[in-house]
């Protein structure tokens, strides 16, 4: 039910930009995320980095679509959300000595810092792939074609890619859970 609360904006800007236009679901996207962080927060007493830095984005790149009435503003957004989760990973690993990806998964898996620095690492390059194929989208071709890739293609993209991580790690733990003791 969680991963569902987590897409609502999305299904909300989505259906609204079907049955109305952009800029519509652009405010529909802007109110979802307001009452979802809301939930959150009084559900949970705090919001998450990622939260935060999702609803400042939606509302500072929402607001300046629907102010001057330019689809770029909101197409810029993915972009620039991709990029900071690319820079986030990389800057706390390599900055602060803190793995996030290890963060999120190490209590349930025991690897080497080796192994968990490639899925860093590729998250990384993951993110910024993301944000640089949603500029070729976005810009490219036509304004539907950008949200149905919004909507369904990155998040396609991300199962994907989340599915490939948890078997490249869960090879590597039965390998090493495998591997004779000396």
């Amino acid at each position: 039910m969680k991963q569902f609360a987590e897409f609502l904006p999305l299904i909300i800007f989505f259906v609204v930009y079907k049955t109305v236009d952009i800029y519509a679901a652009t405010g529909a996207l802007m109110a979802a995320t307001c009452i979802q962080m809301l939930v959150f927060w009084v559900k949970h007493k705090k919001l998450e980095k990622m939260h935060l830095i999702t609803l400042v984005l939606v509302l500072f790149f929402g607001g300046l679509t629907i102010f001057f009435q330019s689809d770029d503003f909101i197409k810029w957004k993915v972009t620039a959300v991709n990029a900071l989760f690319a820079v986030g990973l990389l800057v706390s690993r390599y900055g602060f000595q803190k793995n996030l990806i290890k963060q999120m998964l190490g209590k349930e898996m025991v690897l080497p810092d080796s192994i968990w620095d490639k899925a860093n690492i590729a998250w990384a390059l993951f993110f910024a792939a993301c944000g640089a194929l949603n500029v070729y989208v976005a810009f490219n071709m036509t304004q539907e074609a950008w949200v149905n890739f919004k909507v369904f293609g990155l998040l396609g993209m991300t199962l994907l890619f989340t599915f490939a991580t948890a078997i490249y790690l869960y090879r590597k733990q039965q390998a090493l859970e495998n591997k004779p003791q000396a």
